[in-house]
């Protein structure tokens, strides 16, 4: 059994991260999507990471073998403590690639159980991220187009500015 694992901040989750884990898991047994902290971020995250989760449960229900987790540390760490040998990472563009593929070089050295898997976006996410998404819906924007129809009206109320 081939296990992946999917990180990411998820906030929100949007079509995009969606494309790729359905992706992954026709290609996986199981793919495990952990909500990671960056504290990179900290303090500019407008859903918490228990939020963040039950959003992805709800917009991954349809995939039996996807499991949701949250995570508080390295990606390398989570794998290692799962038995989790292949990371999958979503591509946008040129400029995703150099940051990605610095942080697969990272995890490699710091668990070199750890493979990365790349996959591309499909041409339609290309532009989509998180934080286009919150700034549509702060402003009572449509983010339909942009968001799992099963976890719209919960992200779109949590983000509406009154």
């Amino acid at each position: 059994m081939i296990r992946a694992l999917c990180p990411g901040s998820f906030d929100p989750v949007t079509n995009g991260h969606i494309d790729i884990i359905e992706r992954a898991a026709e290609m996986f047994d199981e793919v495990v999507v952990v909500v990671m902290t960056n504290y990179h971020k900290m303090g500019n995250y407008a859903f918490s990471p228990e939020e963040r989760a039950a959003l992805l449960e709800k917009a991954t229900a349809h995939l039996p073998n996807v499991k949701v987790d949250a995570y508080d540390g390295l990606v390398a760490d989570y794998a290692k403590q799962h038995d989790i040998k292949v990371l999958v990472k979503g591509l946008r563009a040129l400029s995703d690639f150099d940051s990605e593929f610095q942080q697969a070089l990272a995890n490699r050295k710091l668990n070199s159980n750890l493979e990365t898997v790349f996959i591309a976006t499909r041409a339609e996410n290309m532009y989509l991220s998180s934080s286009l998404v919150r700034q549509i819906a702060e402003y009572g924007g449509d983010i339909s187009e942009f968001v799992p129809a099963t976890v719209l009206d919960d992200i779109a109320n949590h983000l509406r500015k009154d």
